[in-house]
């Protein structure tokens, strides 16, 4: 890959580099993949209403889920080490996106070992592709450009319609269909993710080699180390009670695949017009809200200028919001329990809805927090902090799911909004003493 720095006749997409468009089709097709496999996976486990799958008890497909969704974010840590030290940026995204496929691919052929194995390459492909592929987006851009921000928005949003795209691709397929259909649809995905990245590479030129993350590796080893400062130790102990808070709402926020995916399945009515829709196709709510309103929050936080909420603020409020979706829908999940007849669909769309304006409040917020408040040469060490947080939630998101092998519906789901709830009131609490260690940053 060229380190020439841009220029200005360069190629345009949306006002933005040209590679922008590359990398933004790329990590939709890996959303596709990832999202379109995990709308299918707790369902293939435990069997489906519409067919049956391994026959797997609710407590051991959800420690399986919780395994591999943890293992997806955490092996992102040592993928991004290998990209700085040896492989390089580019080269780990096209050898993660390869494995990533034949993960998939192993998937769609029946067999437990079949199954296992590409579960292990899906985890081992992810650690190279995810956070290497973000980094690609920064180099596009110089430390000063204006258009930054923006980029990574139109970044975010190529995340979020693969998510959106995947299940009622892959739910329809494994769900109507065949399992395997729907995992080998995943697999297509993200090859056509690899074609359309390998044909832009010659898009992907940093703006120039002072502002690529190699470069700053080395200056950070060149130049003399100076101690951190008592208030740069108090910014690192913020992001650190932040961070763990934003695994409590992980925890919360993925029942999604897993505790929440099976009840669409077996207790939420799938008919309309006489057309029996899959299970699946719920996963796709709440990327289509996320699409819909993400302009509109950040659209918001600059209309409110000063009055703009602080991180811990915005924290708070997404626990609260998660929370009040769980309360929502356990009216349903009684009447369900009790009654045995299927509730309506739409209780499901309204705890989408706010799982989403939650999510606004905190993972984008939650980014921006870490680059703002890590001294400089920990930033990277920082956003693995961050991103264990979500590795840990996702754990602890298929443990909680796994209660449905001995309680019911209203149970996990009562759990999950109480806890939650405690630990919105916990950080309400605690919102003075952490702006002081934020010392100041807003």
């Amino acid at each position: 890959m060229s380190n020439a720095a841009v220029l200005p006749h360069e190629k345009q997409w949306f006002g933005h580099p040209r590679g922008l468009a590359t990398l933004f089709f790329t990590e939709m097709w890996e959303r596709f993949s990832y999202y379109g496999m995990r709308a299918l996976l707790i369902l293939y486990m435990v069997g489906s209403t519409m067919q049956p799958g391994l026959g797997f008890g609710e407590k051991r497909a959800a420690t399986i889920y919780g395994t591999y969704t943890f293992l997806v974010y955490f092996m992102g840590m040592p993928g991004g080490y290998i990209a700085d030290r040896w492989l390089g940026h580019y080269r780990a995204v096209l050898i993660g996106g390869i494995i990533i496929a034949l993960g998939h691919f192993c998937m769609a052929v029946p067999g437990l070992p079949f199954f296992f194995t590409g579960l292990g390459l899906i985890v081992l492909g992810t650690g190279l592709l995810k956070p290497n592929v973000s980094t690609i987006v920064g180099t596009l851009y110089s430390k000063d450009d204006a258009r930054r921000d923006s980029g990574f928005s139109l970044f975010y949003m190529g995340i979020n319609l693969g998510a959106f795209i995947a299940p009622l691709i892959t739910g329809y397929l494994g769900q109507k269909i065949n399992w395997h259909w729907g995992f080998a649809a995943a697999g297509v995905g993200m090859t056509l993710g690899l074609i359309q990245y390998v044909a832009g590479k010659k898009y992907l030129v940093p703006r120039s080699q002072a502002e690529t993350p190699q470069t700053k590796v080395i200056e950070s080893v060149e130049k003399p180390k100076v101690p951190f400062t008592r208030g740069d130790w108090a910014r690192i102990a913020a992001i650190a009670i932040l961070s763990f808070f934003a695994l409590i709402f992980w925890a919360g926020f993925e029942q999604a695949g897993s505790s929440l995916n099976l009840f669409a399945d077996q207790a939420v009515r799938l008919k309309i017009l006489g057309f029996t829709y899959p299970s699946s196709w719920f996963q796709s709510v709440e990327p289509l809200f996320v699409i819909i309103f993400a302009p509109i929050f950040a659209w918001l936080w600059i209309a409110l200028g000063k009055h703009e909420p602080t991180s811990p603020v915005k924290f708070t409020l997404g626990l609260i919001l998660l929370s009040a979706s769980f309360a929502l829908v356990l009216p349903a999940a009684h009447a369900y329990q009790q009654v045995g007849h299927r509730v309506s669909p739409w209780w499901l769309v309204g705890l989408y809805f706010l799982q989403m304006t939650g999510e606004l409040c905190l993972s984008p917020v939650g980014l921006s927090m870490v680059t703002k408040l890590s001294p400089p040469r920990v930033v990277g060490l920082m956003m693995g902090v961050w991103f264990m947080a979500s590795a840990l939630g996702n754990y602890v998101a298929g443990y909680v799911a796994g209660f449905l092998q001995s309680s019911s519906f209203s149970q996990v789901f009562q759990i999950a909004f109480i806890s939650i709830a405690v630990s919105a009131v916990v950080l309400l609490v605690l919102l003075r003493p952490i702006r002081k260690l934020m010392g100041g940053v807003h």
